[in-house]
This record gives structure tokens, C-alpha cells and sequence, in this order.
């Protein structure tokens, strides 16, 4: 849910009658806040004799009726709340995958849908009308509802549909309030009831994954509003090629045949002879735009990661040659947003029998609101996801008029369609949506593009802009494809051809996968609808105005896309970095690759232990997910213990440093403050030399400045750390691009990035070493306001702190209701680019934003002795026995057993529920 969700609102009326209604619904939203403060009071769940809490836990033994069933289904679950769901036909296993989902998580169900249809308004009131406004002119359910007509094959459908059935026999005959306890708070205010669940409802899942893991678009947006502050050489010191030499693509082997003209394990690649850059000027002067573009971006609801930033994951397999069980051994666990519940529902799908009519043996991570297994395994392989970054949107600078927009010389008409927000408590809007030849004109929803360009008021109800500049949105996830069709795919293979076949469809979002199987065989390929560019490198937005610029009308194919089979080096690592050097290939994927910090940190993991003659075991991958090495620490604290540090407080913080292993143990004092020095180098090297449009809001910390004399509890006074620094300076978040850019910059100790100028009683540096003892100094203050003048009692746990939110009620709802709803926090250790990564941003502090959301390792062929675990539980209901019952044992890097074969599955139930038709 949307970190700018508001708290439900009251329905309108006379002005007296109102505020009266206000006041008491009000106080009966106290009442339960209160009722829920008692039940909580006691323990959690210890009693639950209050209907509203109790009501909506999911029945998980005996027996229930559900509609449309051809035979029995039976759900059993394990300690843990994960069930293991066996049919005797595909329709009945998705009809009860359905039903179960909506018992454990209908309510974020339902708000997903919301969010992707662009109706959150209906749910939440005015405060949303903005965000549905934004989604409605992306289109993201439009376009679902284009792909189950027209592009889906029948038997999806039919899966959807029986999914779809399920969920709604599970809202049949139920109030809100016996759904969720989130539905008895909201229904206080503005009386929502849910709706039924619709086939189209799963498919616009896939939309909002897409538009987190969509590429480069803040990037391009922030290369254009550099060039109004910065030359071309410094925009590209901050970001720097791609180090193919110090971190390896994923593919290293192969290229496109000239024989075949598709590509080939085997072959010998070439130069590639890559487009050029689209030329900086076309942005020039159009900065109001694309910053007003981006503040609209940052208020987008952000369901995977902090608004498409730092999303990341790692995924690594490894050959029966080099591991303990003579079998392929696979790692997966993808870095999304913190969120309660969380993103994933672990479950497995089995059919009694695998036949004609009933197909499918397979188990892993669901999304609650799909049907099928997202990430996991059935009974001949084993995949994992980890996001390729492939740039598949571009922005296009429009010259827009009342009559339409300039193409090649001619005025061409938008076209024009008409939505209506309905809102809770209060008036509907109606909004009219443009759109040019390269998509919609996404500038058309920020306030401030009113200002630009007008020459006429504007009429009518609709926001319609008058004649200047807009910006629209090319987006491969904006034509119809089949993702959808891709799930049940991978869900069925049996072999690397059949696993090929099914990652052709999977279009959109563009995912590294990787493969293992039963007779030994791992591979990786990589799938997704990549455009094709007419001109340019999708680095920086095109004029629309040309049509030079543009994208051609067929994508990569997918024979020329990069996929390995059995690498002679026996296994594969994919986290986020290159997937083929670009020299060496003849497409463009993207310029804005993640730079391979972690990935090459697992490949030498591996490669230690092999060339030490040793064998990998499902323990080893264990440990390896939990490696919190600081690779920017390994770089910087060498010199930053060669420093001549004269204040002896500052020198007693730069002993921590002196021995310290670069591991970020939460427990871990040198690496508090190491990281704290990090940010603080970043500060004061690049943050008040960036753009003020790229201004990032941060936290204003309380730190102490040193006076010149006196006592140390007098000389530190307690300033605001934002009034020392320009207001408006742009903050960076410290990953690994910023790794890159600072290891570029090391060996240069004069250069003009090291220079900063005198601010209060501190002086200007000159060189490399002055700023790190600065960012030194200021680190040591940080700490001793956060965590106190006594170092022993510093830890890197007390700053990186997880904290679990209820995306609807928990960010944004009554203070105490909050507090019931969310949990935490937890003293993590782990770190920004570490292969743990529990990433932090520079800019806004130590909290941790984005977490592995899972992990699993999966013991192909035996693959009883798998392991697995979620970052919180399968249920969505507070309160409930496995709200979080997981956290614990994710944050201490344990893994729980994970049952697939039916004796195993039997020995690990606890419930039975059976479903009868």
C-alpha cells in the first residue's frame, strides 16, 4: 500500500450533520481502537473473545463447502500456517488456491486491486485521487482487460476464472468486518463493502510488478536535470561504465551465430557497434517538467521497493559436480520492500495424480491474487528470479497544444479518453487522459505542469493542459502480452527446452532465470519484451517531436537473447548485474546496469570453495545469503586509517575501524560507525553539488557540532544537521553506484569532487584526505547524538533497524491503531550491497527500506531436505498466530524445513481442512 495513504474518511453531507456523523464514527473507531488495545494487552491473541478481531481467522480444519468443485480438496498446513493444497483437476486446485489466499490475505488482496485499477479513492477517500489519477492514465487495469481478451490462452483463462471462483466463495455470505479486521476500522468511516474478485483483478498484479521493476526512468529524469549544473564529463564521473573487468556478467560465454542469427552458448562474440547517446540538448530548459515528473513519480504506490530504487536480488546455481549431494544446489532471495504481510505467501499445488487433467506438482512463493507458483520448484526442476534492469521505458518530451502534439512538422491529435474517480465520503472526478504516438502524457497529472507553457485558462472538468510541453511514457508493459501465460508454464516444465519456452512468454517485468532440473542441468536465460531504438540509448528522454526517435516495431527477439546451458564453470550467479558484456553484443539491454558489487562477492564465495577443493552444501548457500560484507568498507577504511586525526574523540571513533573485518554484524560498533562515515563522504563530496530538483527528502538529525574548548559534554553542541547543509542539496543513497563512482574517484586525491567549502567553524577541504577527516569528524558527532558519548555501547543493530508496517492502516492510520497493526523493530546487521542486503538510503538515514523478502535454498531432486523462509508469515489477519511468526528465525538467517513429497507433507501437518464440492 502507498506510503501516502491517508486515514479513511467521513462521507459528506449538510455541514452540521457532517461534522456530527465525524464525530461519531470517530468515537466508535475509538472504541475499537480501544477494544483491539485490550485484546492486544493481553497477550496478543491470548484471548479472542471479541468478534471483530476473531471473526475473520481462516477456518483451517474440518470440513467447508465450497461451490463449483468436482471433487474433494484438501489443504493442509504445516506449524507454520503453509498449506499444501491436492486436487484431483486443475480447475479445483486453483478454485482452492483461491479460496485460501482470500482467508489468509483477502484484505491485501483487495487493495492491490484498488491500487492497480486506479480506485483507491473508493477504499480510502480524497487523500488517494491524485495516485488513482496517475494509474488511471498508465492504464494498468485497461490494459489487463486488453490482455484476457485478446492475448491469453484459453487454458489461463480457464485458471484464472477458477481462481477467481474460489476467492469469491470465499467472500460469499461475509461482511467485511468477518474478512478482516482492517474492513471493521474502514467500515466505521465511509461503509466500503468488498467487491467480487474478477480474473482481470490477477492479471493487473503483473502491472504494478512491472512498474516497480521498470528500469531506468529516475535515471534518465536525473541525467537531464544534472546537465543544468553539471558538464557531460561530470554526469558521467557519477555514472560510470559498467566494470566489466573487476565484476563479471552473468553470461560470459557465447554470442548472436552469424549462422543462425540467434544466439549461441558456443559461439565466438564481436564487437557490437552500440547506438549512440540521445543528444543532451533535447532536454535543455524543460527541468520544471521532468521535476515535477519525478515528485509525481515519488508519490506512486510502491508495492516491491522504495519507488523502483534499490530493488534488487540475488539468485546463484550451482553444479552436481561441485556440491555435497551430487545434485544442483539453487539460491534465491529477492530484495523488495519491508511490508506486512509480506509480499509472498509460501504454498504448495498438487495434484494427486499428474495427468491430462490435472497437471501440475509444484510448490515455491505465491502472490496472494494470482493464481500458480511464482519462484520455486515442481517434481523435475527448480527456478529462481532475480530482476535483470532491463530499460524498457523511455520518456518523450512533447511540444502539446490544445489541438494535439508536434510530430515530424504536422499537429497530430491525442487520443483522448474520459475516467471517473469515484471517492469515498466525498464528490467523484472526472479526468481526461491524453495520449501520443509513444504513449500517455504522464505530465498531465502533476500540478505543477499547469504553470508551464499555458496561454489560454483552462475549461471544462477535466485537467487538461493548454499549449506548451507535456511528457509521455513509452512502456512495454503498456501493450498486451503473456506474463500471464508464462506462470503456469514455468509451473509445468520438465526440461531446459520446455523452461525456455515458458520464459519467451514472460515478457513483462524482464527477470534473470535461472534453472536447475533432476538430471544435473542448470542454465539461465533472459527473457522480456526489450525495445529496439531508432536512435539514442534510452539514457536521457527523446524529443517526441522527431520521429528519428522512437521505438521499431519488434523487440529483441527472443533466439537472440542471452541463455546459457551447463557453463563450463559449473554454476551461475545473477544479482543484478551485467548480463552480457556490451562490447561484445549486439543489443542494447540497458546503460543502467546494477554494478555487480554483490553478484561478484557470491562469485568468489564460490570460487574459494571450489579452488579449495571443497564441495558446496545447502548450508554453505545458507551462509553465503547472510554474508554482510561491506565491500566499500574493504576500499575505504585502509585509507581512512592512514588519516592523522588530531581531536581525540574523532580518534577514538577511528579505532573502531583499526582490525575490523568489513563485516556489518548487528552487534557490530566499527560498522556503525564506518557506515556512518560513508554517509557523510557522500555528503560532503556530492550532495550540495547536485541539482536542487534532484533534492532527495531526508531526515534532519540532531547532530553535535565541536566548539573549540571545554568539557566534552559542553563543547558538542546539538544542532539541526540539515541547517548546515544547503536546504536544497540532493542527498545520495549510497549503493553500489555510488560504490563505483567513489572507487573511480580514490586514486585521484585532488580532485575537484574532494572539494568543499568552509561551512561554520569547519574549514574547506582540498584533497581526498581533508574531506574523509571531515566526514570523519561529523560521523563521530552523528553517533554520539544517536547513540550516545560511550562507544561501547554503539552497535550497527541500533542505527539499521527493521521495522514491519501494515501497508494500509499502519502507515497512515490512527497513532494507536498503528501500534496494534505493526511490529518491530528488529536490530539487523547486513547492509546496502552486501549479498545480506538489508539496504539503507544515505539520504534519509540507517532504517532499513528494502530486505531479502525470502530465501530459499532448494535441494534439487531430494527436495525434501530444501529449506525455506518468509520475512513475516502467511497470515494477514494481526494478531493471528502467523501474522510474524517467521521474523524471528529470517533475522537470524535460519531457514525452515520445506515439505514437498506427499510422506513429508504428511509428517509436517498440523491442520487439515477439507474443501468439498
Amino acid at each position: 500500500m502507498p506510503a501516502n495513504t491517508t486515514a479513511p474518511s467521513g462521507t459528506t453531507g449538510s455541514a452540521g450533520g457532517k461534522t456530527g456523523r465525524k464525530k461519531g464514527r470517530r468515537a466508535r473507531l475509538i472504541v475499537i481502537v480501544l477494544v483491539l488495545a485490550l485484546v492486544a494487552g493481553i497477550g496478543y491473541g491470548a484471548f479472542w473473545s471479541v468478534s471483530t478481531v476473531r471473526a475473520s481467522y481462516p477456518q483451517t480444519t474440518g470440513t467447508i463447502k465450497l461451490d463449483g468443485l468436482d471433487g474433494d480438496v484438501e489443504v493442509k498446513r504445516d506449524a507454520y500456517g503453509v498449506p499444501q493444497l491436492y486436487a484431483d483437476s486443475d480447475a479445483d486446485l486453483f478454485r482452492a488456491q483461491g479460496f485460501v489466499h482470500a482467508q489468509d490475505r483477502f484484505w491485501e488482496m483487495d487493495v492491490r486491486r484498488h491500487m492497480t485499477a486506479g480506485r483507491l479513492s473508493e477504499m480510502f477517500g480524497s487523500g488517494q485521487v491524485d495516485t488513482d489519477a496517475f494509474l488511471r492514465t498508465l492504464g494498468w487495469r485497461k490494459v489487463a482487460q486488453e490482455e484476457y481478451d485478446t492475448v491469453l490462452s484459453p487454458e489461463t483463462k480457464k485458471n484464472l476464472q477458477a481462481y477467481a471462483d474460489g476467492v469469491n466463495a470465499y467472500l460469499k455470505g461475509r461482511d467485511g468486518k468477518d474478512i478482516s479486521v482492517e474492513y471493521a476500522a474502514l467500515g466505521l468511516t465511509n461503509d466500503y463493502k468488498p467487491g467480487e474478485w474478477t480474473p482481470v483483478d490477477s492479471v493487473a498484479w503483473l502491472k504494478a510488478m512491472a512498474w516497480d521493476l521498470r528500469g531506468n526512468m529516475q535515471d534518465e529524469i536525473d541525467r537531464s536535470l544534472m546537465a543544468s549544473r553539471l558538464d557531460k564529463k561530470q554526469i558521467a564521473d557519477l555514472y560510470p561504465a559498467y566494470p566489466y573487468d573487476d565484476h563479471k556478467p552473468i553470461v560470459s560465454e557465447g554470442a548472436i551465430s552469424p549462422v543462425t542469427g540467434k544466439y549461441d552458448p558456443d559461439a565466438t562474440p564481436s564487437s557490437s557497434g552500440l547506438g549512440s547517446d540521445t543528444p543532451q540538448g533535447a532536454t535543455e530548459g524543460l527541468n520544471t517538467q521532468l521535476a515535477s515528473l519525478s515528485d509525481t513519480l515519488d508519490e506512486i504506490p510502491a508495492l516491491l521497493g522504495p519507488n523502483g530504487n534499490g530493488i534488487g536480488s540475488n539468485s546463484w546455481v550451482v553444479s552436481g559436480k561441485y556440491t555435497t549431494t551430487g545434485k544442483p544446489l539453487l539460491a534465491n532471495d529477492p530484495h523488495l520492500a519491508p511490508m506486512l504481510p509480506s509480499l509472498w505467501y509460501q504454498m504448495g499445488l498438487h495434484c494427486r495424480e499428474v495427468s491430462a487433467k490435472c497437471r501440475y506438482d509444484t510448490a515455491g512463493y505465491t502472490f496472494s491474487g494470482m493464481p500458480g507458483v511464482i519462484i520455486g520448484h515442481n517434481a523435475d526442476i527448480a527456478w529462481g528470479f532475480t530482476n535483470l534492469g532491463a530499460d524498457v521505458t523511455d520518456l518523450f518530451l512533447e511540444k502539446v497544444s490544445d489541438d494535439g502534439y508536434l510530430y515530424d512538422g504536422k499537429i497530430k491529435p491525442f487520443t483522448v479518453r474520459t475516467e471517473t474517480i469515484k471517492v469515498a465520503g466525498g464528490k467523484s472526478r472526472t479526468i481526461t487522459i491524453r495520449e501520443t504516438e509513444h504513449g500517455p502524457l504522464v505530465s498531465d497529472r502533476s500540478s505543477e505542469m499547469e504553470k508551464v507553457g499555458q496561454k489560454a485558462p483552462v475549461t471544462g472538468t477535466a485537467p487538461d493542459r493548454a499549449a506548451g510541453y507535456g511528457v509521455s511514457l513509452r512502456w512495454t508493459a503498456l501493450d498486451a502480452g503473456h506474463s500471464m501465460d508464462a506462470v503456469f508454464e514455468l509451473n509445468r516444465a520438465k526440461d531446459f527446452p520446455s523452461f525456455r519456452k515458458a520464459a519467451e512468454h514472460f515478457e513483462v517485468p524482464s527477470q534473470n532465470l535461472i534453472y536447475a532440473d533432476t538430471k544435473g542441468h542448470i542454465g539461465y536465460q533472459a527473457p522480456g519484451r526489450i525495445p529496439v531504438r531508432k536512435s539514442g540509448d534510452g539514457t536521457m528522454p527523446s524529443p517526441g517531436w522527431s520521429s528519428k526517435y522512437g521505438w521499431k516495431e519488434e523487440a529483441v527477439p527472443f533466439d537472440e537473447l542471452p541463455y546459457e546451458l551447463d557453463p563450463k564453470r559449473g554454476y551461475i550467479v545473477t544479482a543484478n548485474q551485467a548480463v552480457v558484456d556490451e562490447k561484445k553484443y549486439p543489443h542494447l539491454l540497458t546503460k543502467d546496469w546494477g554494478y555487480g558489487t554483490r553478484s561478484q562477492r557470491i562469485n568468489d564465495l564460490i570460487e574459494s570453495k571450489i579452488k579449495g577443493g571443497g564441495k558446496i552444501s545447502t548450508e554453505d548457500m545458507q551462509k553465503m545469503q547472510m554474508d554482510n560484507t561491506s565491500a566499500i568498507a574493504t576500499l575505504l577504511v585502509p585509507e581512512l586509517t592512514k588519516i592523522d586525526i588530531g581531536d581525540k574523540n574523532v580518534r577514538e571513533a577511528q579505532k573502531l575501524l583499526e582490525g575490523w573485518r568489513y563485516t556489518q554484524e548487528s552487534d557490530s560498533a566499527a560498522a556503525a560507525y564506518f557506515n556512518a562515515v560513508w554517509r557523510n563522504i557522500l555528503k560532503l563530496a556530492f550532495g550540495n553539488k547536485l541539482p536542487k530538483e534532484l533534492r532527495v527528502e531526508g531526515e534532519c538529525l540532531n547532530v553535535r557540532r565541536a566548539d573549540s574548548s571545554g568539557p566534552i559534554d559542553e563543547r558538542h553542541k546539538l544542532v539541526r544537521e540539515c541547517g548546515q547543509r544547503a536546504p536544497d542539496a540532493a542527498q545520495p543513497d549510497g549503493g553500489d553506484r555510488w560504490y563505483q563512482v567513489v572507487t573511480n574517484l580514490l586514486k585521484d586525491e585532488n580532485n575537484d569532487w574532494w572539494k568543499t567549502p568552509k561551512s561554520g567553524r569547519d574549514e574547506a577541504t582540498e584533497t581526498r584526505d581533508e574531506l574523509f577527516a571531515r566526514a570523519m569528524k561529523d560521523a563521530r558527532w552523528e553517533l554520539t547524538a544517536k547513540l550516545g558519548k560511550d562507544m561501547s555501547t554503539w552497535s550497527w543493530g541500533r542505527l539499521h533497524q527493521l521495522n514491519l508496517e501494515n501497508q494500509t492502516l499502519g502507515k497512515e492510520g490512527p497513532g494507536v491503531l498503528k501500534q496494534l497493526l505493526n511490529r518491530g523493530p528488529w536490530n539487523l546487521g547486513g547492509g546496502e550491497a552486501a549479498v545480506n542486503a538489508t539496504g539503507w538510503n544515505a539520504a534519509g538515514g540507517y532504517d532499513v527500506v528494502w530486505v531479502p523478502s525470502m530465501r530459499m535454498v532448494v535441494n534439487v531432486g531430494d527436495w525434501d531436505k530444501s529449506r525455506w523462509i518468509n520475512l513475516t508469515g502467511a497470515s494477514g489477519h494481526a494478531f493471528a498466530a502467523h501474522y510474524t511468526d517467521q521474523t524471528d528465525k529470517w533475522a537470524n538467517g535460519e531457514l525452515l524445513d520445506w515439505s514437498f513429497g506427499t510422506n513429508a507433507v504428511a509428517e509436517s501437518t498440523t491442520d487439515i481442512l477439507t474443501l468439498k464440492p
